[in-house]
């Protein structure tokens, strides 16, 4: 039996990406020609897939231009991040560990790093520093890429995930000066920065009294097409020994409302229902098993909220325009304007709602099917 040809829960960055034609051919010439990128939408609509695949592409067009690949998930200080920062640079700008060993006294002036080589360079390669010289000496660390660049003639990309958790630091705001003050001023080098909270990089990116406001270019990554949904799937099926006709095909982005997460998902869980021919009635069942599989997850999203906040989902979930209409507030006892202004900037800044065309809408459309059978008792239907 073949594997599914519908992936999630992980990057996808060759059979299973879908579309991004766009998306995929900007990026690539903004990173190429120097221009730095953010890349903002909600989480889990496929950006660190498409920064990957470009990235591969990149790798295997361009000799003489280092990839830096840093996930910021799990670095919850300054110098963590600074530490990780510096690892990263000097493992990407050369292939022998022989030169990462060298490091110290050919890219460090002021600083003394403590450089250390297990049985595997690869995996058991650890720098770290002395926490005060560290503090003295900011601008060497932040500096590194372009300092290796021009020693080495050679030009470096260092794409940051998760790069809104950098606003959690303690005196973030200083750090943040210091780090555009000291990029926009590399040549050498070029950012792509991108994250899972929309709301956070919006802030850190489009607000005018922030550092990073206009450091480059941004990127607002937009739902994938429900037709080229469509032709990934019935392909997916038939590459695989399997048929689902284009009609069957779209009840599955139509339901997901085009969520690359949830379609990947769904698509999957209906292939491996599928022994010939998936039908609707496939779809149907690999639905419950989908919102099943999720239920945990979305238990602990209502967890501790209050009765006005359920309420107030609930308003949203029934597709209400005028929040703060007498009529409204009083069907869903909403509470005050206050109050709603309130919730609506919790779920907001928490990433569960979102604004489309004047309408606010949940970002995730599983939870939202599932908060509908929970509050109103609805079955989790398909999108005619």
């Amino acid at each position: 039996m073949k594997d599914s040809p519908f992936i999630y829960g992980t990057t996808v960055s060759t059979h299973s990406f879908t579309n991004r034609e766009e998306e995929t051919k900007k990026l690539k010439k903004n990173l190429l020609d120097g221009i730095n990128t953010t890349l903002i939408s909600p989480r889990r609509w496929g950006k660190s897939s498409l920064v990957e695949k470009v990235i591969l592409e990149i790798r295997a067009e361009e000799n003489n231009t280092k990839i830096v690949l840093i996930d910021l998930f799990s670095v919850g200080s300054e110098n963590e991040f600074l530490e990780l920062y510096a690892k990263e640079v000097i493992k990407s700008s050369s292939s022998n560990w022989q030169d990462w060993m060298s490091s110290g006294k050919d890219f460090f002036k002021k600083i003394i790093p403590k450089i250390s080589i297990g049985i595997d360079p690869n995996t058991d390669f650890n720098l770290s520093f002395d926490w005060k010289e560290l503090k003295q000496n900011l601008d060497e660390i932040i500096n590194l890429p372009e300092t290796i660049c021009k020693k080495k003639s050679i030009k470096m990309i260092i794409c940051l995930d998760e790069f809104q958790n950098l606003a959690l630091f303690k005196d973030f705001e200083i750090f943040e000066k210091k780090l555009r003050a000291t990029w926009q001023r590399q040549k050498s080098v070029t950012y792509c920065l991108y994250g899972s909270h929309k709301h956070m990089m919006a802030e850190i990116f489009n607000n005018p009294s922030k550092p990073f406001y206009r450091f480059g270019d941004i990127i607002l990554l937009q739902k994938i097409e429900t037709s080229k949904w469509i032709n990934f799937i019935v392909d997916g099926f038939k590459n695989t020994g399997k048929l689902i006709d284009e009609e069957t095909a779209a009840l599955i982005p139509k339901t997901m409302k085009n969520h690359s997460w949830y379609v990947q998902q769904l698509s999957h869980y209906t292939w491996n229902l599928t022994s010939k021919k998936a039908n609707r009635e496939q779809i149907e069942m690999a639905l419950k098993e989908l919102i099943q599989a999720n239920t945990p997850l979305y238990q602990r999203e209502v967890q501790g909220l209050s009765e006005k906040q359920i309420n107030f989902l609930k308003a949203i979930a029934k597709g209400e325009k005028q929040l703060m209409g007498n009529e409204v507030m009083q069907r869903y006892q909403l509470g005050t304007p206050r109050n709603i202004s309130k919730n609506n900037s919790i779920f907001t800044n928490s990433d569960i709602i979102h604004k489309i065309n004047e309408t606010t809408e949940f970002i995730d459309p599983a939870f939202e099917l599932w908060f509908k059978k929970q509050y109103f008792n609805e079955k989790y239907g398909l999108d005619v």
